[in-house]
């Protein structure tokens, strides 16, 4: 049953062609059969003219919702020329509230106009024509007036029928539209989201293999110049190189484990925060670059996001160290809890970055250290100052916003 009434949904012209051979049947027969006022059988030229009317309507009718303006119209004309050869109506005029709807449903909008119009005059109309003048004291004027709105009203009714069902297939079509604008929307949203996390991972990918190479690296070149004089420096050197190598596999795979299902993700370490923040400093201080850490103010818990946020704006921040200040710098990492915001302060004493390294990056890395650290530090709504330092070496200088906890 669902799949028949869905089909003829599909093909409505099947269910109006039922609807109009039903008409045409029994409009036929009455017409056949019609009879005047006086009760005599009607013959002639009115004969022929009914039977045509009971034939054309239900035709009409078949074709009124793909050609409602046509038909409507048609259909108007039809009944004008019916009440102006005194034609009286049969079975088949029923057709006329058809059309009364079909003008308002579906038709533009003179044509909902010209229906209700016909469906108003309609009733008038036929009893000034068809009905009989008074005769009688009891035939009076009221009587009509009360017999022409009796008259009207099914036709009246039809087309309030008609200007709601539009109302509602607009409202429908309204609705198909919004929900195909919001999936619409969802799909550019998760392809945002999508993006976003693939953004995140480059930088993290970045921070990790830019730290730990960098690492590993200084580590290698101390081992190559000390493996002759100082064997055991260089096996202290080459355990730093394996376990910083490790450390940044374990990063790495719990940064591509995101791309995997969710039942796998949690096999990777977690993300790194403040409380990681010694291991690092003694990282980079096994790499030989001295570093001293000083934390002030209220020590609290931050969001995960706002540690991860810290840590590798410090990790980033002392690669660069490495990789401009030169030999012989040193480093001073300072967080300061304060009531409303953190800051994270990195200065050092090297040679500090150019301004090409500044602006737009050197050969070892085009700059996206620092276009990392002003993408972390914009999406938790901070600021980020950097540049040279007053008497030398370079200041990179974090201010990330706290929620004050009531």
């Amino acid at each position: 049953m669902h799949r028949l009434n869905a089909w003829l949904r599909r093909h409505p012209m099947v269910v109006d062609s039922a609807w109009a051979l039903i008409v045409l049947v029994f409009g036929v027969l009455v017409a056949a059969e019609q009879v005047d006022v006086n009760g005599n059988r009607v013959t002639g030229p009115q004969l022929w003219a009914g039977l045509a009317i009971a034939a054309v309507l239900p035709g009409l009718m078949v074709v009124r919702r793909r050609w409602p303006d046509v038909t409507t119209a048609a259909a108007v004309v039809l009944g004008l020329s019916q009440i102006a050869g005194r034609i009286e109506p049969g079975l088949s005029s029923v057709a006329y509230l058809v059309f009364a709807y079909t003008g308002a449903a579906f038709g533009r909008a003179w044509t909902s106009r010209l229906a209700l119009a016909a469906s108003l005059a309609a009733g008038p109309l036929t009893v000034w024509r068809l009905v009989p003048s008074p005769d009688s004291a009891n035939d009076t004027l009221t009587k009509r007036v009360v017999l022409s709105a009796l008259m009207t009203t099914p036709f009246v009714l039809c087309w309030a029928w008609g200007r709601l069902t539009r109302v509602r297939r607009a409202y429908l079509v309204e609705l198909e539209d919004r929900a195909a604008r919001l999936e619409r929307e969802r799909d550019a949203q998760a392809q945002v989201a999508v993006a976003a996390e693939r953004a995140r991972i480059a930088r993290e990918l970045h921070d990790v293999v830019a730290h730990n190479v960098s690492v590993m690296i200084v580590q290698a070149d101390g081992a190559a110049y000390v493996m002759d004089t100082s064997p055991q420096q260089t096996k202290e050197a080459l355990g730093t190189i394996a376990s910083t190598g490790r450390q940044a596999l374990a990063e790495m795979r719990r940064l591509l484990g995101v791309l995997r299902t969710a039942d796998t993700t949690g096999e990777y370490v977690p993300q790194p925060g403040v409380e990681e923040l010694p291991e690092l400093l003694e990282q980079v201080r096994t790499a030989g670059l001295p570093v001293e850490f000083t934390a002030t103010g209220e020590v609290r818990e931050l969001p995960r996001g706002l540690e991860l946020t810290v840590y590798r704006i410090v990790q980033e921040a002392l690669t660069n160290v490495r990789k401009h200040g030169g030999p012989g710098a040193s480093a001073q990492v300072t967080v300061d809890f304060r009531d409303g915001d953190l800051e994270v302060l990195v200065e050092d004493d090297g040679r500090g970055s150019t301004r090409e390294q500044l602006t737009a990056g050197g050969a070892d890395g085009l700059g996206h250290g620092l276009i990392g650290m002003r993408e972390r530090v914009g999406m938790v709504s901070g600021s980020l100052d950097v540049g040279p330092r007053p008497g030398g070496g370079f200041r990179i200088r974090a201010v990330l916003p706290l929620k004050v906890s009531k």
